[in-house]
């Protein structure tokens, strides 16, 4: 239940960054990456998996949702 609610406010908090001017690309990316690299959920990551793999996996989000905003930017 709690990760819902979460995932309602970041709707909103969007829609204002977009109409203050933020690229749909850009908050793609923030969409993407911020429920995945939320402290809490790197914290249960690093439990579960180590520090070595947890690291390898907010890379690779960083890096993947980067490259999407981007090139949803460019298609946008």
């Amino acid at each position: 239940m709690e990760s819902q609610a979460a995932d309602l406010t970041e709707i909103p908090i969007l829609q204002t960054l977009i109409g203050a001017g933020m690229g749909q690309g850009p908050a793609l990316t923030l969409l993407l990456a911020g429920p995945a690299l939320s402290l809490p959920n790197m914290l249960v990551i690093n439990s579960y998996l180590g520090p070595k793999k947890t690291i390898t996996y907010v890379s690779l989000v960083i890096v993947m949702a980067t490259i999407t905003g981007m090139a949803y930017g460019a298609l946008a």
